[in-house]
């Protein structure tokens, strides 16, 4: 049995972890058809097989299981060893990889990456932008984002871009012919439109005033799995739309969409950064921790 390469090792657990030739390509930046060809070729020079093929689907053979279990944990500790040689020097390099939600992703994610990307050419930053609770840890995730409270307890979660509010909003047209609602409850009386969750959930539309909280029964004739698809149909005069403010505010401030029951929307803590409570934090993710914890950010 010959050695296998080090890439060739590197290709099959981002083969194996994605489950996809398309997208562990994508990752290392070659082609699917040649990544097949090196992961053959190891197979081939091991005298095992490692992957079960099929014309929709790539998955690990029992082997490949196992050497994978062996070889991700050896694979993540050679990476973090080069990108700490470059932090010794001041210059973090390697990958950032964080999952988060579209609407964190679009409201304070995004903005700090590029300022981050700004300062640090060496790292290269993967949001995957996903409104589905994902385990990051077992995702090869650094890190990801979410609201605080949804964060498991072993995680090490720093704030993210301050608190947050949602806003009520309708297009003029739709508050002039249906009225407009002064009172949660008069909610019970118009189309509303709601977001859905991946694993199913309907987004609740929860208000609070005086310390009296409120989760108002709705209807409505859309629900859907984005807030920017709420926010064209609101536009359209569709009905009402429960989005978070800094979202709707570009459709506000151009008069394209009115807010309503603002006093019952209000701030709450916005979004956290969470890794893995590790000593050990991969140098680009230290990086982009020290960055939010400047003044002015976080």
């Amino acid at each position: 049995m010959s050695r296998p390469d080090l890439s060739d090792l590197a290709a099959f657990a981002a083969v194996a972890r994605h489950r996809s030739f398309r997208r562990a390509a994508a990752e290392l930046g070659v082609s699917p058809s040649a990544l097949s060809h090196a992961l053959r070729g190891l197979e081939e020079r091991i005298g095992v097989r490692l992957l079960n093929r099929t014309t929709r689907s790539v998955a690990p053979t029992e082997a490949g299981d196992a050497l994978l279990a062996r070889l991700a944990p050896a694979l993540v500790e050679i990476a973090r060893g080069v990108e700490e040689a470059a932090a010794s020097l001041g210059r973090p390099v390697g990958r950032l990889r964080i999952n988060a939600p579209r609407s964190a992703c679009r409201l304070v994610l995004m903005p700090l990456v590029i300022r981050f990307l700004a300062r640090h050419p060496g790292v290269r930053v993967e949001v995957a932008c996903d409104d589905a609770l994902v385990d990051i840890v077992r995702g090869g995730f650094d890190a990801g984002v979410r609201f605080g409270e949804r964060v498991a307890r072993d995680m090490v979660a720093v704030p993210l871009g301050g608190p947050q509010r949602f806003a009520v909003v309708a297009a003029p047209a739709y508050l002039a012919a249906r009225g407009v609602p002064a009172h949660p409850d008069d909610l019970a009386g118009h189309a509303c439109l709601r977001q859905r969750f991946p694993g199913g959930a309907v987004f609740r539309w929860e208000f609070a005033r005086d310390g009296e909280e409120i989760e108002p029964a709705l209807d409505g004739p859309l629900v859907a799995g984005d807030q920017d698809l709420l926010l064209q149909a609101a536009r359209d005069g569709l009905g009402l739309a429960f989005v978070f403010e800094g979202l709707a505010a570009p459709d506000l401030a151009a008069g394209r969409l009115a807010r309503v029951l603002e006093p019952w929307c209000p701030a709450f803590p916005g979004f956290v950064l969470y890794h893995p409570g590790r000593r050990r934090v991969p140098a680009p993710l230290r990086a982009f921790l020290d960055m939010l914890r400047e003044p002015g950010d976080g």
